[in-house]
């Protein structure tokens, strides 16, 4: 994979950033096999699995237990708004009583949708690993803020894409308020300004994305796998009893 790939989301379209995660994988999923409750089971002293995160081989972000008996994969977008929803009205209570339980660990692996998503992972990514999913959750509770500056000046959007490729990201992460939403989290401008320019990086990510993309068969987001399985589910209403019929209950 070339960075043409990661160039090419740098220059889709703004509207790509509003609609794309409205789509749906053909799959249907949503067969959890039932099991018996599964008992809670205690951080090591001194630690709670709220606060224990690893990087998974696979490119994700792990919250929680690593040895979970349950095992919840999202992949999300930051420009999505039903990842958005998500996040606020799901994350607190899997974070808060079931990440805590020990009984289930939650990965999150940043998915590139369109242009919008390049620059916010890029940032997302650039301070500690332990960071990620705070800033994240975060970002997604911002991210309105992103599109109403983007849309206040759609033109000099679309002019980005005649920057040079080193600072076309950086383009759409000043225009959108990016830069300043991760400089007042910890991610210094000097900072930002380096990880937005990383190509190398911005190539890996384009290319992992690709291949998460065939492998999971990933048409839309956000898309949950529960012990290995596609759910076929996007809100947490419908996740939530999965969780419970899978054992965290």
């Amino acid at each position: 994979m070339k960075f043409a790939r990661a160039l090419m989301l740098a220059a889709l379209p703004l509207t790509l950033g509003l609609a794309a995660c409205d789509k749906k994988s053909d799959a249907t999923g949503g067969e959890v096999a039932s099991a018996e409750p599964i008992a809670k089971i205690p951080a090591p002293a001194g630690k709670a699995w709220t606060e224990t995160f690893s990087v998974t081989p696979d490119g994700g972000y792990l919250l929680g237990n690593p040895d979970a008996p349950i095992k919840l994969i999202e992949f999300g977008a930051l420009s999505c708004s039903h990842c958005a929803e998500f996040s606020e009205k799901g994350f607190p209570k899997l974070r808060d009583e079931y990440i805590a339980s020990g009984r289930v660990s939650y990965e999150l692996r940043l998915f590139l949708l369109n242009a919008l998503d390049m620059p916010a992972v890029l940032l997302a990514t650039c301070g500690a690993p332990e960071a990620v999913i705070p800033l994240s959750e975060q970002f997604w509770a911002w991210q309105p803020n992103m599109f109403s500056n983007l849309q206040k000046d759609e033109a000099a959007f679309q002019q980005i894409s005649n920057l040079p490729a080193e600072k076309r990201f950086a383009g759409i992460a000043q225009l959108g308020g990016l830069s300043e939403f991760f400089a007042s989290r910890g991610i210094a401008a000097a900072q930002g300004a380096t990880c937005l320019a990383d190509t190398a990086k911005a190539t890996r990510l384009a290319t992992v994305n690709d291949q998460w993309g065939k492998e999971y068969d990933i048409t839309g987001t956000p898309t949950f796998f529960l012990n290995g399985s596609k759910t076929g589910v996007a809100t947490w209403a419908e996740l939530e009893p999965m969780l419970q019929k899978a054992g965290a209950r």
